[in-house]
């Protein structure tokens, strides 16, 4: 990593608020170029506090955008950190309205040449893109990192139509958290405890939501722009990694935009900008390609980036399972097309009858973090025992390497005897040791075997054929290892289980069969980028806690009850001390059980704790949420609990009960 400590212009930064049309306003920090002549904006629009909890990222990547000649705006969306307002559910119509009103406010201001960027990773890549759908005219082009195009179907709640038991609980509870977070009184003053309180009262946790819409219905079709690509207008930059959840939006964007408009870009990375150096790497010089990006579009600059391939790849050499890669192997590649003219679908026809697939519901446990975020504990570990807890077929590879790129595809005759089940695929690549390194996988919630928008019980004892896709993925399986595609009736906690699901499936391997996105192997393209490179750090301080000394995540067998546990410390940032005094502790663990014979068993709890504290000023506020997630056979089972206190005083304390039917999930 190079600190860059001088650039072209000298820059400045400010806190301010910008004014809505209902009077609300939003907090900004801009940080902008010392210079007469106006210059384009570039704005990050987020909920998770600008002031404390993204600041350390800020600084890496706004300061340096400012010093090469761009206004750099990071914004608070209404109801979070230290803006006014009252929250609301991710992507509301009221935060994309919000995220226009601010294109259109900095596109007026006269520091600003009228042209505006929009930049984000996860919820800010999401908003970039739907605000995007919505073509304010100032917005002419946005870098998407880590984000989704469908909200239902590549994001945190539902997978295959399945229920995410991982995330969909987790990140449910993670919001009701950060949502509970008061304003700073360093930053708006007196009035912080009344704003504190006015959001309390409207707290409601997002898993009600979520929850009540398990089809894909018209709740998830808002702000999913694959619902129409043709109203974006702004140039974009599809940016993933094939270790993040959201990987296939990129492949869909480079497929579905005008290809005048748009990059695609991904690498091997997981939940994080790829210019960050966490595993697994190699990381790259993301910064100067974004500026390459601005540049282009913003400011009329023939940069190139439009005569590189439409998507840039990277193709994972074979390696050995484990949890965390400093940096994995694999080349560069580059298609100008997508689909690309280079890949063609090879089958792999299943064979040996018909075979019984009914899995321990503790298989999944060594599925890894959904969203890795670059720990120590976040990739899945050797397959073996979950093979072993599967029905799994092989292929060997001979005389010349085996490379993909792209989704493959299973399609299977199932026959099933219960309404309702999943079915769950696992692509591995098997040394000649044995030892199973996880591809890729894909799941199937067999009531949506017909579309994600419908529910359709399986007829009894019926056989029907039934296709998905897995997820996205570029890597070469070597002569002498050997393909394994692996199917499973239960995948906790990734899948939540369906009533009966512990009967499994009959799947008819005559007739079956595997289909893998095989790329001709082509010569070195010349792919390559500079040193990471990052503003100075802001300089925070990371005092050791008791949470560093327990185990990220920690599998717990009970063999009396037959009941398994898996605990989860998501590390999110932990305890940490700003420049300008405020201590910010948080600490989180998710708990997942499940009784290795009883889909029914499962339950998911997460506990968060967060204090800010500014010494100088007395100031001590607390918060404290509880979330649970059950399941019997006809309801989804909730509480929540949040407490808030400010010293010793609870000044908050309100607990949610809540059954919601069964329908799809």
């Amino acid at each position: 990593m190079r600190i860059r400590t001088e650039f072209p212009y000298e820059t400045t930064h400010e806190d301010l608020y910008i004014p809505l049309a209902d009077g609300t306003q939003l907090y900004a920090r801009i940080w902008r170029p010392v210079t007469d002549e106006p210059v384009p904006a570039l704005l990050e629009y987020l909920p998770y506090r600008l002031s404390d909890w993204t600041a350390p990222r800020d600084q890496q990547r706004h300061p340096w955008y400012a010093g090469h000649g761009y206004a750099s705006v990071r914004v608070d969306v209404r109801g979070h950190g230290n803006s006014e307002g009252t929250p609301g559910d991710e992507y509301s119509a009221t935060e994309l309205a919000d995220g226009v009103a601010v294109v259109h406010w900095l596109a007026q201001q006269e520091w600003c040449s009228g042209r505006v960027g929009m930049f984000g990773i996860s919820w800010g890549g999401f908003n970039s893109l739907q605000i995007a759908a919505l073509a304010p005219e100032p917005l002419k082009a946005v870098v998407t990192v880590c984000s989704a195009d469908d909200r239902y179907d590549n994001d945190v709640h539902y997978m295959g139509g399945s229920v995410l038991g991982v995330d969909m609980h987790a990140w449910a509870a993670t919001m009701l958290a950060f949502v509970s977070r008061p304003p700073d009184p360093a930053d708006v003053g007196a009035d912080w405890r009344q704003m504190w309180l006015d959001r309390l009262e409207t707290v409601e946790p997002f898993i009600h939501t979520w929850l009540a819409h398990q089809s894909r219905d018209d709740y998830w079709k808002h702000g999913s722009v694959c619902e129409d690509y043709g109203a974006i207008k702004a140039n974009v930059l599809a940016v993933g990694g094939w270790h993040d959840p959201y990987r296939d939006t990129v492949l869909r964007l480079v497929e579905h935009l005008d290809p005048g408009r748009v990059r695609g870009l991904i690498g091997p990375w997981s939940h994080q900008y790829p210019d960050r150096g966490l595993p697994p790497g190699p990381a790259i010089g993301f910064l100067q390609e974004t500026l390459r990006w601005w540049d282009q579009h913003l400011k009329d600059k023939d940069t190139g980036v439009m005569h590189e391939p439409l998507l840039r790849s990277w193709i994972s050499g074979s390696h050995r399972p484990a949890t965390s890669y400093e940096t994995l192997p694999g080349r560069w590649v580059g298609d100008a097309v997508w689909p690309s003219d280079k890949v063609s679908t090879v089958a792999y026809a299943l064979a040996g009858g018909a075979r019984i697939v009914r899995s321990p519901q503790y298989t999944g446990v060594d599925a890894g973090r959904f969203f890795p975020f670059g720990n120590e504990a976040d990739l899945p570990p050797d397959q073996r025992d979950e093979d072993a807890r599967s029905v799994c077929f092989e292929f060997p590879v001979e005389d010349a390497p085996i490379e993909i790129l792209g989704r493959p595809r299973v399609r299977l005759r199932i026959r099933c005897d219960v309404p309702r089940g999943q079915v769950v695929a696992r692509l591995c690549d098997v040394a000649p040791d044995g030892a199973s390194t996880l591809v890729t996988r894909g799941a199937l919630n067999l009531a949506a075997r017909h579309g994600r928008d419908r529910v359709e019980d399986w007829p009894a004892g019926g056989t029907e054929e039934v296709s998905f896709e897995l997820n996205g993925i570029g890597h070469t399986f070597p002569p002498g290892n050997r393909i394994r595609i692996a199917f499973s009736s239960a995948y906790w906690p990734w899948i939540w289980p369906q009533p009966g699901s512990d009967a499994g499936f009959v799947l008819e391997a005559d007739g079956s069969l595997v289909e893998l996105p095989a790329r001709r192997h082509t010569e070195d393209p010349g792919i390559s980028f500079g040193e990471p490179e990052q503003a100075e750090p802001l300089e925070v301080v990371f005092p050791a806690t008791l949470q560093e000394q327990r185990p990220e995540r920690l599998v717990v067998r009970d063999v009396a009850k037959g009941e398994w546990r898996l605990e989860v410390d998501p590390r999110y940032g932990g305890t940490r001390i700003y420049p300008d005094g405020l201590e910010f502790t948080e600490d989180a663990l998710e708990t997942y059980t499940v009784q290795e014979d009883d889909p029914l068993s499962a339950r998911a709890r997460s506990d968060w704790t967060i204090r800010l504290h500014r010494p100088e000023m007395g100031w001590d506020v607390r918060i404290g949420t509880r979330s649970e997630t059950a399941a019997d056979a006809h309801d989804f089972i909730t509480s929540n609990e949040v407490v808030c206190r400010e010293g010793d005083e609870v000044v908050f304390h309100r607990t949610w009960e809540k059954r919601i039917p069964r329908t799809a999930g």
